[in-house]
């Protein structure tokens, strides 16, 4: 055939009109899943899917387009529409197609652009989380270096005030490489993800990291570093000044210190105190333990390493609430550590962070408590637990707005944070926010059903609601869950409270001959009694918790379930005695 004769039938059989017809619809159709399908958190698979689908029936409509014509009776073969009469034309129909998958594409592309960017508007800029990092070592062992560099750079980057750096405990759940950065990015409230992988061998250590633009998936840098084991600070140091560089992040003088500063000289030592943070973070009794007995091995390494001390504090501080180590004695041994890491180091934020903790629920001095707070979130305003316990700090004073402020600081820092949720419940409790308290610890359950804190403080908020059967069901789920006795006595308090004395005193018999295996709080036996309605009693259990120290009293201006007790006189003298200036010699 001659080529023009054939570009004529081409044109004769409507296969160009096909083709334009088709490329626009079938870019309508791209466009609408690229729109539809995160938007539904669907797989990237489907949009994928479709692609091929449409590449794979374009030259099918040239072919039917060839072999097929559209007439007012229907599609016909070609050869049978030019042996019939002359009919109307219907090419106008192929301007119609064109015209209106068109206007539909442009729409589509348009809105999916405008929702795209809206939602990347809503994420700040500057802001990231720094994702687990992958262990190439070959071998299990080697994952407390792995995680202990992903959490120094982390670190480095959170000193940095004009970056809003997520926290470890919200991404450690990304342990594998994730699938869907947008989703994981939307979930953690930032614009940027920097991914990585650790290499272990000998005495050499390979990194390799990519910063990554989550909603285009673009990448914004890429480095791999192959250094001497000892070089390892380095590395996080050019890592974390690389990245603000590039988001363009403005730095002061003491931040850039901050990020480039080497903690300790000795690789023994430093290798120790990455097995420490290792075990640290598992935040059970046993593991917590065993934090603390490799921050000394690390200090004893390096009697200089103010770093390893802020780690021996940071356990103690929370080893009352997974162990039965008494309080006095862990808030006293994590009060000396973090003074002797603030004499090596006074910037360290965590070591402020952790004596403003012992100073509050311990000494009861709550004004030298707040300068620290202040301090350490001066030093690292990215750092979450900070935020979280002044946030304690503000609602044990009776600054519940300001509290409420806070903890949802910190929940924007870490916002899978467990912990940060369920607090966030309970200082709504505190203010007598009932039904936004319950709501909120409804949530937290939903993270995760087995959190038992979540159970116990939803049963106290639903107590105070007067749903006591329902409140009762949460402190028996939070009891299954873990041992504290201090569920205990909510639970004694509830059954007391709900008629059931011979319940109640069954609680304080066994808290009693549970006394005589482990420490149980001397506040526990309190609200007993205060739900049998004994108030001497009551009252003579709270002022053996002031002489314990019991933390649990840094609420007792706020605490919904001392209502009763409010007005009398022991009571407002015991108020007075723990937010007077202390002694502890004098207590």
């Amino acid at each position: 055939m001659n080529p023009r004769n054939f570009f004529a039938e081409l044109k004769r059989r409507n296969v160009y009109k096909v083709a334009i017809a088709y490329a626009i619809v079938g870019w309508l159709v791209m466009q609408i899943a690229a729109t539809v399908v995160p938007a539904l958190h669907l797989s990237d698979a489907i949009t994928s899917a479709v692609v091929l689908l449409v590449i794979l029936g374009f030259p099918i409509a040239l072919i039917s387009a060839w072999a097929f014509e559209l007439t007012p009776e229907g599609l016909e073969r070609t050869e049978a529409a030019d042996a019939a009469p002359t009919r109307r034309s219907t090419h106008r129909a192929w301007i119609y197609v064109v015209i209106i998958a068109g206007a539909i594409s442009v729409g589509v592309f348009f809105l999916g652009r405008y929702t795209s960017s809206k939602q990347s508007a809503e994420l700040p800029a500057k802001s990231i989380a720094v994702l687990p990092f992958e262990n190439l070592s070959g071998n299990p062992e080697n994952a407390y270096f792995t995680d202990g560099i992903q959490e120094e750079i982390l670190m480095r980057l959170a000193k940095i005030a004009d970056l809003k750096v997520v926290s470890r405990t919200s991404t450690v759940r990304y342990k594998r490489s994730p699938e869907n950065l947008h989703e994981i990015a939307t979930q953690l409230g930032v614009a940027n993800v920097l991914e990585g992988s650790v290499q272990r061998t000998a005495d050499r250590v390979h990194v390799n990291v990519q910063l990554i633009k989550a909603a285009s998936d673009a990448h914004l840098w890429a480095e791999a570093y192959d250094r001497k084991l000892t070089d390892i600070f380095a590395v996080e140091s050019e890592i974390a000044k690389t990245i603000a560089d590039t988001l363009q992040a403005k730095l002061t003088g003491s931040e850039q210190h901050a990020i480039v500063a080497r903690p300790t000289e000795n690789t023994e030592a430093h290798q120790l105190y990455l097995k420490g943070r290792f075990f640290w973070n598992k935040r059970t009794g046993t593991d917590l333990k065993q934090s603390i007995d490799y921050f000394n091995q690390a200090i004893a390494a390096d009697p200089n390493y103010a770093l390893a001390y802020a780690g021996v504090a940071d356990a103690y501080v929370v080893l009352p609430g997974y162990t039965a180590e008494t309080p006095r004695e862990c808030y006293l041994k994590a009060e000396e550590a973090a003074k002797k890491a603030l004499e090596l180091d006074d910037t360290l934020a965590d070591a402020h962070a952790s004596l403003a903790y012992t100073l509050c629920l311990y000494d009861f001095d709550f004004s030298q408590a707040a300068k620290e707070f202040q301090r350490a979130i001066e030093l690292n305003p990215n750092y979450a637990t900070a935020h979280h316990w002044y946030s304690a700090y503000l609602d044990d004073v009776g600054r519940l707005d300001d509290s409420l402020t806070e903890i949802k600081r910190a929940l924007e820092l870490d916002p899978l944070s467990l912990i940060i949720n369920t607090d966030l419940g309970s200082t709504y409790y505190d203010a007598r926010r009932y039904d936004e308290a319950i709501e909120q610890l409804r949530k937290t359950l939903e993270m995760d059903p087995n959190f038992y804190s979540a159970h116990m403080r939803l049963g106290r908020a639903l107590a105070a609601k007067g749903a006591l059967g329902a409140a009762i069901e949460e402190y028996q789920k939070a009891r299954a869950l873990n041992d504290n006795p201090f569920v205990l006595g909510l639970l004694g308090h509830a059954y007391a409270s709900s008629g059931n004395k011979t319940e109640a005193l069954k609680i304080v018999d066994q808290l009693k001959e549970l006394s005589k295996k482990r420490y149980v709080p001397a506040y526990s036996f309190a609200l007993v009694y205060l739900g049998l309605g004994d108030k001497e009693e009551a009252l003579r259990w709270l002022e053996q918790s002031y002489q314990d120290r019991s933390p649990a009293l840094v609420k007792i201006k706020v605490n919904p379930l001392l209502d009763p007790l409010r007005g009398e006189p022991r009571f407002e003298v015991l108020v007075a005695k723990v937010f007077a200036p202390k002694n502890r010699s004098s207590p």
